[in-house]
């Protein structure tokens, strides 16, 4: 069966459970966040709801793989909807309670608690909970080898904490892009194996109207609801 390539596994992570895992780390010290990042999240702290347009780069060894897009929404406390348009369409959602991901050409939709995704990480935690990046990052620094995709803005690296019961090893690197508007523009998530993920975000929208039924999955009729574990490999989906 050809693979079908699904939203990355670190986004199947309600932003409750992410908190949860977060907030249940030892800080042995804190982590003076850069001023530019202190203006990121302030920005996105003062909004309610948030949207914009993105394109979700898989990459091996260096050698892009597949390009999608599409239109993602934020709400507080700890809902998103990713709304895929290219190459095929397909929803990622996170509606406080469930995990979900649905694609309609298959008429199936798989679902997953929540609360059994708390082991899990998002570089994006502080877009839905307000969480600073000096307890989502052990280490935050401005780096300069690694070009942005678009000039004047500034690349920092951030090493994720491990939550408390994690085992040990490496900490993962993650690539935030800022603009110059204070804006997040690029996310990079390195996977393993020579795997990479990328998040480009264009027209951010703040305080957009939302409506809180946007975030709620009314799965059509004749749909197969799945219960059980997301994709274990990152992105891919059999």
């Amino acid at each position: 069966m050809p693979l079908r390539v699904a939203p990355p596994r670190f986004f199947a992570v309600a932003a409750l459970a992410v908190a949860l895992a977060i907030t249940a780390v030892a800080l042995s010290h804190a982590t003076e966040t850069p001023a530019a990042l202190s203006a990121l999240e302030d920005r996105y702290r003062k909004a309610a709801t948030l949207q914009a347009t993105f394109l979700e780069r898989y990459s091996e060894s260096g050698k892009q793989i597949r390009v999608e897009a599409g239109i993602a929404y934020f709400l507080r406390p700890g809902k998103m909807r990713w709304e895929y348009e290219k190459p095929e369409k397909s929803l990622f959602l996170v509606d406080g309670k469930y995990v979900w991901f649905y694609a309609p050409a298959d008429h199936t939709a798989t679902r997953m608690p929540t609360r059994k995704s708390d082991d899990w990480r998002t570089p994006i935690a502080f877009l839905t909970t307000g969480m600073k990046l000096s307890k989502l990052c052990s280490t935050v620094e401005l780096t300069n080898d690694a070009p942005a995709a678009t000039q004047g803005d500034a690349v920092y690296r951030c090493l994720l904490r491990q939550a408390e019961g994690q085992p040990g090893g490496k900490p993962q690197a993650v690539l935030f892009e800022v603009s110059p508007r204070n804006e997040l523009a690029r996310i990079v998530v390195p996977q393993g194996a020579g795997m990479t993920i990328e998040f480009e975000f264009k027209n951010w929208q703040w305080n957009p109207a939302l409506s809180k039924s946007l975030f709620a999955f009314a799965p059509p009729p004749s749909t197969v609801i799945v219960e059980g574990l997301l994709p274990e490999a990152p992105g891919m989906r059999q």
